[in-house]
């Protein structure tokens, strides 16, 4: 769309689970290049918008905007180009990690959904565990046999593996350790200023919003999820 603002938006979002509504008329943009906060009480929601925003939970009502442009569906019936160019960063890594793989298919795992070449994984596998700090020991074991810090370092890699224009961190560094913290919260930085992506921040840590939030939005509180 000709002129529209280069931004992740959520315009009217209403979600919930089951008969149970967390958001009502949520409002939220993302812009290029910029780190938006998103603070709320636990339980207010801040989640599910992210999983709206990350196109894996259809809203109730409102839609999904991207540059200007609604996006309709979820996951994969969302077009590859369209979905690709959004990645979340989720708080358990244990959780949102794939206990069968190893390290080094965890990341691969989006590049072969969208029938990378197997070349072009490798390359791009080793230029990822590089950027996040994994050493090539780590890459053949899975996620029981490394610790938290190491899995979510896995989960970071995959979450940039299609170059997206637009990260959503859910409490992403809330389990780690203070030398993880930064490591993790350094590459995305880095990450984000050399492709001018958009960052979406959850977190309860108030330090790291002052300091890394470019602005922050209250979540209105209205249920739970």
């Amino acid at each position: 769309m000709s002129g529209a603002p280069e931004q992740l938006g959520a315009e009217g979002i209403t979600a919930g689970y089951r008969r149970q509504v967390v958001l009502d008329g949520v409002e939220l943009s993302v812009g290029r290049g910029e780190t938006v906060g998103l603070r709320g009480p636990s339980g207010g929601g801040k989640s599910t918008l992210v999983r709206v925003l990350a196109l894996l939970h259809r809203p109730d009502r409102g839609r999904v905007t991207l540059d200007g442009i609604p996006v309709s569906g979820t996951r994969y019936a969302v077009p590859v180009a369209v979905r690709t160019r959004i990645a979340v960063l989720f708080q358990s890594p244990r959780a949102a990690a794939d206990p069968r793989l190893s390290l080094t298919d965890l990341i691969a795992e989006p590049l072969r959904a969208t029938r990378h070449p197997d070349d072009g994984i490798r390359r791009r596998v080793a230029e990822l565990a590089d950027l996040v700090g994994l050493t090539p020991d780590l890459l053949g074991r899975r996620p029981h046999a490394v610790s938290d810090g190491q899995l979510q370092r896995a989960c970071l890699a995959r979450a940039l593996t299609h170059r997206p224009d637009y990260l959503l961190c859910d409490e992403a560094t809330a389990m780690l350790d203070a030398s993880t913290q930064a490591h993790v919260a350094a590459v995305i930085t880095e990450y984000q200023r050399t492709h001018r992506a958009g960052v979406l921040l959850v977190t309860h840590d108030p330090a790291l919003m002052t300091r890394w939030a470019d602005r922050v939005v209250e979540l209105p509180v209205h249920g739970r999820g």
